[in-house]
């Protein structure tokens, strides 16, 4: 099978020669797409890098059904719509390690020319002007610079300030305060603990809900006089409109920017006031940076078609080929579950809660859980389902969804059980892996047994008395449907109760035939259930 890569923006031609070297692979170049044009283009390959020019939107995305994988060559996502890839099953990765040193180091290129004057005094000696009066400048060391959002960047960003001799101030809500004293910083648990400590202020987090606008005119009253902001990270992080009056009302004594609300910018009010320093969007833009930028990102596509390996995915857990292999017979086992669950409650869901228990409890089971949900929806969707969509279209749909896990050792070393509820019901089934690759039925609501997990599945419940079982085969043989595994369970240890039967037949059966098991006295359900023959895998499961 040959993939078909689009390649949206230019990129280093390290990443082209990674392509032209990999058998199986081919590439086309279309820049500067938007609209009807990148809809189509979009339409016709299996995987897309884009670096920040290009923007996929959901109106581009629009009734896909090829394109597996993006990758942005870079960090920020921004100009993906990662909600409509992830209703199309389209996984989106970044190369979040490719452009952290050189962004770290423009961060503080623009904290020195800030400090040092380093623009105006240059465009003074342009003018025909030897000013050195004009341009005291202030230097960095023993000064506080604090850092919100202390992810690679951040961190990369802090260790040189530590070199310069600076104290280090950060947030990060994910930063512990093991980790803080290991690094040598001060670690603040808000945002507005840290706006009165600091002389220097660089944030690096990407732009979401929480982080924009992080200093704004309501802020402003909080900032330390003096303060020197820089922002390498996204637009909109800081208010322009507030840094701006900050700057004039004499509370910020510098502004270095990489980044705008809106790019490209070539106005803004900020552009050509005292102590601004403005970059259009360099901080990736180096040699190494960018050629690390396209090996990763189209080593990322090429490892995701090949192997199936999912790293640095901002819609979906990661997954590399090990894991995948480790975890292979447990999700097969999952979305057969779910699938067995969405035919056998026959009315509306509401909600489903899924445990984990035993050696799987230790696993990724989100992934599982995501498995699942693609079989519980397979059969109800017109559009594909699988691990990167089917949680999202589930709660789309307003179905709850929950996880328990119990690292505790049941009957089974590991288990995954599924309890739905809908329409006035409420059903149970469990499920574990014999071996590697051999998925088994083990419950269905309170019945215990043990069952081939695949085919053509007749389940009917009974009232346990002698003489049903021959009386099932007997119909099934007069319509020479065979039988080729059976297994029965029983609601309790004592007989004559309620119980199960479970049969793996070789051939779909007549209607009549299950009309007659219907008839059968002491038969109060029959249902039938299609799963995927033995050792059949979803397309998403196949690599």
């Amino acid at each position: 099978m040959t993939y078909r890569i689009l390649v949206l923006d230019p990129i280093a031609q390290e990443g082209f020669d990674l392509l032209n070297a990999e058998p199986g692979f081919e590439y086309e170049v279309r820049t500067g797409l938007k609209g009807e044009e990148l809809r189509k283009s979009l339409n016709e390959f299996d995987g897309a890098i884009v670096r920040s020019g290009v923007k996929i939107t959901a109106e581009s995305l629009e009734g896909n059904k090829r394109l597996r994988a993006i990758v942005r060559a870079g960090v920020g996502t921004d100009n993906i719509d990662k909600n409509a890839a992830t209703r199309l099953g389209i996984v989106v990765m970044n190369t979040p390690a490719g452009n952290t040193l050189s962004t770290a180091e423009h961060t503080f290129a623009l904290m020195l020319a800030l400090s040092r004057s380093v623009a105006p005094a240059y465009q003074s000696l342009i003018e025909g002007r030897w000013d050195r009066k004009s341009f005291m400048g202030t230097q960095l060391a023993d000064k506080s610079l604090g850092v919100i959002g202390m992810g690679r960047i951040g961190r990369e960003v802090a260790l040189r300030a530590l070199a310069f001799g600076m104290r280090v101030i950060a947030f990060d809500p994910f930063l512990s305060d093991e980790q803080a004293v290991k690094l040598g910083i001060e670690k603040v648990n808000t945002v507005q603990d840290i706006l009165p400590k600091v002389d220097y202020l660089t944030v690096h987090t990407p732009l979401t809900d929480e982080t924009k606008y992080i200093v704004n005119r309501k802020q402003l009253h909080l900032l330390k006089k003096g303060i020197r902001l820089v922002n390498c990270a996204r637009g909109g992080i800081y208010e322009e409109a507030a840094l701006v009056e900050g700057l004039q009302q004499g509370i910020i004594a510098g502004v270095a920017l990489d980044v705008f609300e809106e790019e490209p910018c070539s106005k803004s009010p900020l552009f050509g006031m005292p102590g601004v320093v403005c970059t259009p969007h360099l901080g990736a833009s180096t040699e190494e940076a960018q050629t690390q930028v396209a090996i990763e990102g189209i080593q990322l596509l090429i490892n995701f078609f090949k192997t199936g390996e999912i790293r640095h995915a901002v819609n979906v857990a990661a997954l590399d080929p090990k894991t995948l292999e480790s975890l292979r017979g447990n999700l097969d086992a999952a979305y057969r579950l779910g699938l067995l669950m969405a035919q056998w409650h026959e009315g509306s869901i509401s909600s489903c809660q899924l445990n984990y228990r035993g050696e799987v409890a230790d696993k990724d089971t989100k992934l599982l859980t995501a498995a699942f949900c693609a079989g519980l929806l397979e059969r109800a969707m017109s559009e594909d389902v699988n691990i990167i969509n089917a949680e999202m279209l589930l709660r789309e749909r307003g179905i709850e969804l929950t996880e328990n896990r119990n690292r505790d050792l049941g009957a089974f070393t590991s288990s995954i059980s599924a309890e739905v509820y809908g329409s006035g019901q409420r059903l149970k089934a469990g499920v574990t892996v014999f071996g590697n690759n051999m998925p088994r039925l083990i419950s269905v609501d309170d019945y215990r047994l043990e069952a081939y997990l695949d085919g053509h599945m007749l389940f009917f419940t009974h009232t346990d008395v002698p003489g049903i079982i021959g009386r099932v085969g007997t119909v099934f043989g007069q319509h020479q449907v065979n039988i080729g595994q059976m297994s029965v369970g029983r609601a309790s240890h004592q007989p004559g109760g309620h119980a199960i039967g479970v049969l793996n037949l070789d051939g779909v059966p007549p209607k009549i035939a299950l009309e007659q098991l219907l008839a059968i006295q002491s038969i109060e359900k029959v249902q039938l259930i299609e799963l995927p023959g033995l050792g059949a895998l979803p397309a998403w499961l196949q690599n």
